[in-house]
């Protein structure tokens, strides 16, 4: 089973193809997703890789992380999986009665 890192502070330049070469060095990538801003479309400055192996995603998150990538150093670390929340659904004002 794989483990899927996040890949920060990437240069905005930086390309799917480029990432998965600079992952795969250190073992096989199943996926690459860079995030872009969804109105605008342009990248985020970071990302997520998907290994293979747990073995490689780590040998991977040891060799990267704070390394120099397009002049950025990178962060990398393990996934953590998506929390809910964020998003109103409470009222608001009305002085605290219900």
């Amino acid at each position: 089973m794989g483990k899927k890192l996040y890949v920060g502070n990437l240069p905005f330049t930086t390309s799917e193809d480029e990432l998965r070469a600079v992952f795969e060095a250190h073992g096989s990538v199943t996926s690459v997703n860079l995030i872009t801003d969804r109105e605008t479309g342009r990248p985020r400055g970071f990302g997520f890789v998907e290994m293979g192996e747990d073995s490689e995603a780590e040998s991977a998150m040891r060799a990267l992380d704070g390394t120099d990538l397009g002049g950025r150093t990178v962060r990398v670390n393990e996934a953590q999986e998506r929390r809910g929340g964020g998003g109103g659904g409470g009222r608001r004002g009305g002085g605290g009665r219900y």
